[in-house]
């Protein structure tokens, strides 16, 4: 039964961490401008999946992003998060279920904030806007023990703004805020694109190292196709709103960059034709 909320309640027995049934969108329905975005998708995510996500330009690869996060509303269909529907439920109630890191660094983050206060915040996620924002003692010593495992040197600026940070440093602080409370499902948008390729191999390690740990679930879109090979346990391929391939386990494991371009042929009919793609392989 559906609460005042618009989120259903949680039911038991084998639920799945994340399910899309069906779902579409259409960005400018009726325009010139008409894009279809997502085309009746269908995914699912177990407990403790790490899915890297590949595929071309205008594949529906952040728009899939968007839509679980509730940034824009789906057209049909239904997204769950481990038994709870939030096909409808605002951005904001499905904040407490979700943790993302997105490609820009400066997002994430607030600038003018200390690295404690954009912790606290990060800690305080879902709770009412009226609790005390006073950071106790034992909060920074959990602060400090966070930050120490980034390698960064970051536990020793704890009361730095973070907008003095460099891209690297903010991600990584982006990630750690993002799964300071463990989310039901961390979203990473190309988390690493915008960084030079020393720190987003950093940053990557960093990500792997975290979901492993913590047993998240997780969804990552890359451009990377080597890196979506070595990360995670399994990888799916979109293509026109659409997963149009997708594999796990140890034929995965095996999988060559030569494996995917030959795939996304026979899938979809066409020729992979995404430079910044190509050139990562």
């Amino acid at each position: 039964m559906e609460g005042k909320t618009g989120i259903f309640r949680k039911r038991g027995g084998g639920v799945k961490m994340l399910t899309i049934t069906n779902v579409s969108k259409t960005f400018n329905k009726g325009t010139v401008n008409e894009k279809k975005a997502l085309c009746g998708m269908n995914l699912h995510l177990d407990p403790g999946d790490f899915v890297t996500v590949i595929g071309g330009n205008g594949a529906g690869k952040s728009t899939m992003l968007n839509m679980i996060a509730g940034v824009y509303p789906i057209d049909s269909g239904k997204i769950m998060i481990d038994g709870i529907n939030i096909s409808r439920a605002p951005e904001f109630q499905r904040a407490k279920y979700i943790g993302r890191v997105f490609q820009d660094p400066m997002r994430g983050t607030a600038a003018g904030m200390e690295i404690q206060e954009n912790l606290a915040l990060a800690l305080r996620r879902g709770q009412n806007r009226g609790l005390s924002w006073g950071i106790k003692g034992s909060e920074k010593e959990f602060y400090q023990k966070s930050l120490k495992r980034l390698g960064l040197g970051l536990e020793n600026r704890m009361t730095s703004k973070v907008g003095l940070l460099s891209g690297g440093q903010r991600q990584a602080l982006t990630l750690l805020m993002a799964t300071l409370k463990k989310p039901k499902l961390l979203l990473l948008d190309e988390h690493t694109a915008a960084l030079d390729p020393k720190t987003a191999k950093k940053v990557l390690e960093l990500t792997d190292e975290i979901v492993r740990e913590m047993e998240l679930t997780a969804l990552m879109v890359t451009h990377n196709m080597k890196d979506a090979i070595q990360y995670g346990n399994r990888l799916i391929m979109m293509h026109e709103g659409r997963v149009i391939y997708d594999v796990a386990g140890e034929e995965k494991k095996r999988l060559q960059v030569e494996d995917l371009l030959k795939k996304f042929e026979e899938a979809s009919g066409e020729e992979f034709a995404n430079d910044r793609m190509m050139l990562a392989k």
